[in-house]
């Protein structure tokens, strides 16, 4: 039986709106019951999916680029702006904090904004590529493809992953760290000490580079790396309202 795959959401309640991008392999599920919260706070909440991304196929994220989810994220301000919001804040899980980063760093008019375990520099591991083989595993055990294709698949998968990947963290070197510094926005960090897929220090590494910003630093100690779901979502989402309401003045 095939899953139901997760949707993008947009929560209408207020005149403060705010972005919350994903993970690499993830879906706006990753960041669904953060909107809730903000939802109920009187936050406009939208949630985008980044191109190729909630299928039944590992591969359809797999034929993208970061370029494309560049374009997606500046889509999704788009949509917004189109909707005659003008207060907009972004922030993003992981992969999806890159492009938020991006985002401030081009876009003024952004309010502010920030990364949950985001990979912003290099650390000393990674285990996303495992992660999403052993995710790719349990997507295709519930698609439609044969157990002959479903092998097929993962067989091509580890070398396509490692390229991708490798493209993302040239984007994130080239087009991203490198201009940290035209950030001028307060900026928030969130990230769990227990981090199970990056290096958690790369958050401190980014909270010393942003030099020229208010920083608001947040480390939760006991939890791993999807921190809006996790066992920290709950303290997360009181900071990263009260970081909201100290740029929504």
């Amino acid at each position: 039986m095939m899953l139901k795959q997760p949707e993008p959401f947009y929560f209408e309640h207020g005149e403060r709106a705010v972005i919350l991008l994903h993970a690499y392999a993830g879906s706006a599920n990753d960041v669904r019951m953060l909107g809730r919260t903000l939802e109920r706070s009187d936050y406009t909440v939208y949630g985008p999916q980044f191109s190729g991304h909630a299928t039944n196929d590992p591969r359809d994220i797999l034929a993208q680029t970061p370029d494309q989810w560049w374009q997606d994220t500046q889509q999704a301000i788009s949509f917004l702006r189109q909707k005659r919001y003008t207060k907009i804040s972004i922030f993003g899980l992981s992969l999806g904090g890159i492009f938020a980063t991006a985002a401030l760093e081009r876009d003024p008019q952004l309010l502010g904004g920030g990364t949950f375990s985001s990979p912003l520099f290099a650390g000393n591991r990674s285990d996303v590529a495992e992660m999403f083989i052993t995710l790719s595993h349990h997507q295709l055990a519930h698609s439609q493809f044969s157990l002959a294709e479903r092998e097929q698949i993962l067989a091509v998968l580890p070398e396509l992953v490692q390229q991708q990947l490798q493209a993302v963290n040239t984007f994130t070197e080239q087009e991203v760290t490198t201009k940290l510094t035209n950030v001028t926005q307060p900026f928030f960090i969130g990230q769990g000490g227990q981090d199970e897929l990056i290096d958690p220090n790369v958050a401190r590494r980014l909270q010393a580079a942003l030099t020229q910003v208010p920083v608001d630093f947040h480390w939760y100690a006991d939890a791993g790396h999807v921190i809006t779901v996790n066992n920290a979502h709950h303290q997360l989402e009181q900071d990263v309202l009260t970081y909201l309401k100290s740029i929504y003045k």
